[in-house]
């Protein structure tokens, strides 16, 4: 991504539009919230959706087919982030991103008691996801251009953390709020959404006023007030370069395989944790799933991102990216040993969630730091980091549609369907140990392990 043409003429245009000094803005402040209000949105829309229409009697397959095709705004926001750059601040970006996506989810929950509730509170689902996809633009850009290397080393944990904890509050607390007042308080399904959607939507407003008072504006781009003309312009440059890099074509298929089975799990894993036994499921409620993944899955999933990082900063990604994409594949065996033996224990079912979920934040560490360290570098670091997760994106969205036919093609039987899971986890090991490491320096001209 282009950069602002110096240091002091960045804080020269900042100091005309922003009221409160970069330096005066404390990190602290701003960081956990801005990913706080990344997680959430992007886990309502892929992930908590599908439970919502599962409570209110879509089928699996057409939750699989239309939910999924939610995912496409993050594969597809490497085409319009060049085009960002001439207009507004990254700051306006994020806080007009935040302040949309509260009144939409507000639409969605005022959508659910009309008869054509699915189609409309879809529609709203993709604006959602685009706002999203448009806010982690911006919100990564602020990340990057305004803390130094030596902060942003600092907060990358804290970033990552805060991200999982909005996963935690929309999949996990929110998700058991809606059982609670359903099977506790007697309410209908739809009504105990219409107040989940309402409470997301509020909470990404209280988050965008946050944010006015804290966010900074972020490096101004060199490209501002310049026109769309600048932007396409950059849009073709960063896209040439792109496919210009050593080795591209097989880094981006390393990229699309490493979490190839992990997204069978991601759509469907919640289905099979709700679906009654007499077809196939576990028969847990909304409030076991919510206490899965909310507290226990999200802990293991939050320690296993933590070892995994001090195994690759041990033992360099290099030597270790085939050992992380064995710790994120092999536990998808979890899903299978639950389809064939069908416990009704709650804590064995979690502690074996909990065990999958440990070893995707272990396995994942891989793919990230191979985004960053092998496709990133060069003069579109941001933009090209960018296309890289829009890949990761378009496993997610590939693997979500297809699971509604693999699921369908196996009669509904998640035995077989999980044994599938299996067998698609074994090519992101063999092309884990393919992969290739063109780069061997960092920025500052430091080895990479």
């Amino acid at each position: 991504m282009p950069t602002a043409d110096s240091p002091a003429q960045a804080r020269a245009d900042t100091s005309n539009t922003d009221p409160l000094p970069e330096k005066a803005r404390n990190p602290s402040l701003w960081v956990p919230t801005l990913y706080l209000a990344m997680g959430i949105p992007n886990v309502t829309v892929g992930a908590v959706s599908a439970i919502m229409y599962k409570n209110m009697g879509v089928s699996n397959t057409d939750i699989a087919i239309y939910t999924s095709q939610l995912y496409l705004p993050w594969v597809l926001k490497p085409i319009w982030a060049p085009l960002m750059e001439p207009f507004r601040t990254k700051r306006w970006w994020v806080l007009s991103m935040e302040f949309l996506m509260a009144g939409v989810l507000g639409l969605i929950a005022f959508s659910l008691p009309i008869p054509s509730f699915f189609a409309v509170s879809l529609a709203f689902f993709w604006i959602a996801g685009f706002a999203s996809a448009t806010q982690d633009i911006a919100a990564d850009a602020v990340y990057m251009t305004t803390l130094s290397p030596g902060q942003q080393g600092k907060f990358i944990g804290i970033q990552g953390m805060c991200w999982n904890l909005g996963s935690v509050l929309s999949s996990g607390i929110l998700v058991w709020l809606t059982g609670k007042l359903h099977d506790n308080y007697h309410y209908d399904w739809v009504h105990s959404w219409m107040i989940v959607m309402c409470l997301i939507g509020a909470s990404m407003a209280l988050l965008g006023v946050w944010h006015l008072k804290h966010l900074p504006q972020g490096e101004p781009s060199s490209l501002a007030g310049q026109g769309f003309h600048s932007g396409f312009k950059a849009l073709g440059r960063s896209w040439v370069s792109f496919f210009q890099k050593k080795h591209i074509w097989l880094m981006l298929t390393v990229t699309f395989f490493y979490r190839f089975g992990e997204g069978f799990i991601e759509k469907f894993g919640a289905l099979f944790l709700l679906d009654s036994r007499a077809v196939g499921g576990l028969g847990l409620n909304n409030q076991a799933v919510g206490n899965i993944y909310g507290s226990v899955g999200t802990i293991g999933f939050i320690l296993g991102a933590l070892f995994g990082g001090f195994f690759a900063a041990r033992v360099g990604l290099r030597r270790g990216l085939v050992l992380l994409a064995f710790a994120l594949n092999i536990p998808h065996l979890t899903y299978f040993y639950l389809s064939w033996t069908m416990p009704d224990h709650l804590s064995l079912i979690t502690g074996v969630v909990a065990l999958e979920k440990f070893g995707f934040g272990f396995g994942s560490v891989g793919l990230m730091l191979y985004m960053m360290q092998q496709i990133a570098p060069g003069p579109f670091k941001m933009t090209h980091y960018a296309f890289a997760t829009g890949i990761m994106g378009m496993t997610k969205w590939s693997t979500g549609w297809l699971s509604a036919y693999v699921y369908t093609f196996f009669e509904k039987n998640y035995l077989h369907f999980f044994t599938f899971v299996l067998i698609a986890s074994i090519p992101p090991i063999v092309l884990s140990w393919l992969a290739p490491f063109p780069v061997t320096k960092d920025d500052h001209g430091n080895p990479l392990k």
